[in-house]
């Protein structure tokens, strides 16, 4: 019977990194803004500073993840070259390599072998960049990918509070800014966990609670601020 297999991983890349931007933008830019209204600033100045906060994390998100991404994409580059070099030296020992694991998964030896020399036929590298070295093609380090998803998605995230900011009245821009921004990472939570397959609640319940950790660390940060001022 003919049946529909939804596999999800191969959106792991894209979809951390739109995760990581947009949950980074919603928390850093509401707790900046409330750290700041807590201070008693003026409207003006906490957008001035929530503007400042947009920008500077948003360069911050794409050198971050550019380099960070990259260095896993090296790492990744090296292992393949070095594993092209042991297959050009010493190909019987990476056949019996092979093996060796199909065996420890559980097939009996002689198939296992038989299956080492079928797959080392065909693509002897990916083979063992896949049951060696565990590295896929579709889930495998992309850093321009990276870069500008969480880049983008930074973006509108630290979009969400800016415009609660300006929408609120003076009076009611911490309570406000606050709401909305918890009510933006519960829809990111669902949201990412929904795109993975994970369990919803779970998900939101999670966003949610480091988003507001953060938000009252700021708010008794720039309170303290306020009182020492």
């Amino acid at each position: 019977m003919a049946h529909k297999e939804d596999h999800r991983s191969h959106r792991t890349g894209w979809l951390r990194a739109a995760v990581l931007g947009a949950n980074d933008g919603i928390v850093s830019t509401a707790s900046l803004i409330i750290g700041v209204a807590v201070a008693h600033i003026g409207r003006e100045d906490i957008l001035l500073a929530g503007i400042a906060g947009l920008v500077a994390g948003a360069m911050s998100m794409a050198a971050g993840e550019y380099v960070s991404v990259s260095s896993q994409a090296d790492t990744e580059n090296a292992d393949i070259a070095l594993e092209q070099h042991h297959l050009k030296e010493d190909l019987d020992f990476e056949f019996e390599e092979l093996a060796e694991i199909y065996i420890k998964r559980g097939i009996q030896p002689e198939l296992a072998k038989q299956v080492a020399k079928q797959l080392m036929t065909h693509d002897a590298l990916g083979a063992h960049l896949r049951d060696e070295l565990g590295i896929y093609e579709r889930i495998s380090a992309k850093p321009i990918q990276a870069t500008f998803t969480s880049t983008a998605m930074f973006t509108v995230g630290a979009a969400m509070p800016l415009i609660a900011t300006f929408a609120a009245p003076t009076a009611q821009i911490i309570p406000i800014v606050a709401s909305f921004s918890l009510f933006s990472l519960a829809i990111l939570g669902a949201l990412a966990a929904y795109l993975g397959g994970a369990n919803i609640l779970k998900g939101t319940i999670r966003i949610t609670f480091w988003g507001a950790l953060a938000m009252g660390l700021t708010a008794a940060v720039g309170r303290l601020f306020g009182i020492v001022v």
